[in-house]
């Protein structure tokens, strides 16, 4: 999938200016900050983002691989669904889904790799992947609910520098790591509509 080359240029400096210790967003003099109408739909793709380290660890030494296209398909389809069900343009949903699996499966694959090469940091109990899926569908309906509140933010001009103070915050917030906040930014590839 291209991504435009405003949001690649978003990208780049989300995963920049998320990577800087003590980089903070600034509140407007009402103390509001500029990107709170974005702040959920980034905060929930962050929840999302966080599941990848328990599927991981759920399909860490079987047979499920990371790739799943079946079940990927299935999240897009109800994705999908949910945001005809409510409104909302379901090809833009599989759009802003896509990217939510393809950045948890850039965790996993990191994390398979530093688990082979590092055994000892391997996990030694396994999540049940089906309570783990069960939140990753809570999130996703809630993500979606998100995103179709706030479609007057995402086709705003404004939306990628908002979307930015977003993820820094979230960033922030929940202490990611290097890894996670790649795949965060790549995540959020296509919030902003074009």
């Amino acid at each position: 999938m291209r991504i435009s080359t405003p949001h690649r240029t978003v990208l780049t400096a989300a995963a920049v200016l998320l990577a800087v210790p003590g980089t903070a967003a600034a509140a407007s003099a009402d103390g509001r900050h500029p990107a709170d109408g974005l702040l959920p739909v980034a905060a929930l793709a962050a929840d999302r983002l966080a599941t990848a380290d328990l599927v991981a660890a759920a399909k860490w030494g079987t047979d499920s691989p990371i790739d799943d296209p079946a079940r990927e398909q299935q999240v897009l389809d109800t994705v999908a669904a949910q945001a005809q069900q409510i409104g909302a343009d379901p090809d833009e949903m599989r759009r802003v889904f896509r990217d939510q699996i393809e950045a948890n499966k850039l965790v996993q694959r990191a994390l398979f790799a530093e688990w082979t090469a590092h055994p000892d940091r391997a996990p030694t109990t396994k999540p049940d992947l089906s309570v783990v899926r069960a939140t990753i569908n809570r999130i996703n309906t809630d993500l979606v609910r998100s995103l179709a509140d706030t479609t007057p933010e995402r086709v705003s001009p404004s939306c990628g520098p908002e979307l930015l103070v977003a993820a820094v915050e979230v960033h922030h917030e929940k202490h990611q790591d290097l890894l996670h906040t790649t795949a965060l930014a790549r995540s959020l590839a296509h919030i902003c509509r074009d």
